[in-house]
């Protein structure tokens, strides 16, 4: 009968045809030792023996040789699991697929996209997102199996959120975290139909900013901040003088900067690609003038020596005390610590920069986010104009005249 090495018992026969049994060398089951219980059979000419189980699990050689009749026929008609191993895995993707259909939107959100989200989002994104969920989308469809939330519970978000009054910009972001939540989890494989997100109409928004401070109100803004907060002002001066996004600055390392050279290596950007900032000579002598850390220390922090997460309030209250949004309604308008990113943005243009190297030096994706810039090149181009004309009337004067046509 053979021998088993790790178990140390014999096999033996059973009355069921391709069915036998093992004891348990110590282990009883009842008045008797436990049995495990195998089945043999050929598959595609290929001799095959998988175990069944044990009595103390409910298995009996009875049992066995059902199955094994089972996965003979199986074979036979071509359809189906012809092996143990097969049967196995078919059910435990069963049991899979009831849990991802038991699954709740909460149970997925919480527990698979919100710790995602917290390792691959800034501090900022991902405190957003949680605030949008808890507010708007978990009263909606929190309790709702993944698979059933439709587009009409989408509509209702839209909905409860437009009777508060919140902006287009909000129901857009709000319906971005629902499309990235299931994007997720058709990846994962716990969702199998079209996106439901694709399926809502969005609102309309035009959300760009395009205010732009003058050079009189940067340095006024920049003065009565270096007197309430040197931290704040030079974080500020960063973005003035460089383009930098707040969250690009706060992950700013002594290692990314050569003071000497004016360079600024700018990583973990919205793109996801570093690129290569400038600093003016005022960012060069700022820096020089704080204490170096170490390379990989980060330069801003806050209060308890942790990494800068987001802008001191001491900001909006010198603007407030400015009065540089006083009277100004459209949030567009407003200017708040992204308008010295596209300051500086406005201000590269108005002074004859190409859109191409604007795009670089901001680090936009597409040439289209930076197209918004255009109209403020307007002179610059009408100036290109007339310097060609200038050209021509020259090139006229000098040349030979004409000859008149010959009829």
């Amino acid at each position: 009968m053979g021998t088993d090495k790790k178990m140390g018992t014999k096999w033996q026969k059973t009355k069921y045809r391709g069915v036998r049994y093992r004891k348990h060398p110590t282990r009883k089951h009842g008045v008797k030792y436990d049995q495990y219980f195998s089945i043999r059979y050929q598959v595609d000419g290929e001799r095959m023996e998988e175990g069944f189980g044990w009595a103390s699990e409910g298995k009996t050689a009875e049992g066995a040789f059902n199955r094994l009749c089972e996965l003979k026929e199986n074979a036979k008609k071509c359809q189906g699991p012809s092996r143990l191993s097969e049967q196995r895995e078919q059910n435990k993707e069963e049991k899979r697929l009831a849990k991802v259909n038991e699954m709740t939107f909460n149970t997925f959100f919480s527990d698979t996209y919100l710790p995602q989200a917290k390792d691959n989002k800034s501090h900022n994104s991902y405190r957003n997102e949680k605030s949008m969920y808890k507010k708007w989308i978990c009263p909606v469809i929190g309790d709702k199996p993944l698979k059933k939330v439709s587009p009409l519970d989408l509509e209702r978000i839209k909905k409860n959120m437009s009777v508060k009054n919140l902006s287009p910009r909000s129901i857009q972001y709000c319906l971005a975290v629902i499309r990235q939540v299931f994007n997720l989890a058709r990846i994962l494989n716990l969702y199998e139909k079209d996106n439901p997100v694709s399926k809502i109409k969005k609102p309309s928004v035009d959300n760009r900013r395009m205010r732009f401070l003058t050079k009189d109100e940067a340095n006024h803004l920049l003065n009565a901040l270096k007197v309430r907060s040197q931290q704040v002002h030079d974080v500020s001066l960063i973005s003035l003088r460089c383009g930098l996004r707040a969250g690009e600055i706060f992950n700013l390392k002594w290692k990314d900067l050569l003071i000497d050279k004016g360079l600024i290596t700018v990583r973990d950007t919205k793109t996801s690609k570093n690129r290569k900032g400038y600093m003016t000579q005022d960012v060069k002598e700022m820096f020089d003038e704080l204490k170096r850390g170490q390379p990989e220390e980060y330069i801003f922090k806050d209060n308890k020596g942790k990494p800068q997460r987001e802008i001191s309030k001491t900001f909006d209250r010198v603007i407030n005390d400015l009065n540089l949004n006083k009277g100004i309604s459209d949030r567009r308008d407003k200017v708040v610590f992204h308008t010295l990113r596209h300051t500086y943005a406005s201000w590269l243009v108005e002074n004859g920069t190409d859109l191409y190297t604007v795009k670089e030096l901001l680090g936009h994706s597409t040439i289209a986010m930076t197209e918004r810039y255009s109209h403020l090149g307007q002179n610059t181009m009408q100036d290109a104009v007339k310097n060609l004309e200038k050209f021509l009337n020259t090139e006229s004067k000098t040349s030979n005249q004409i000859p008149k046509r010959v009829t």
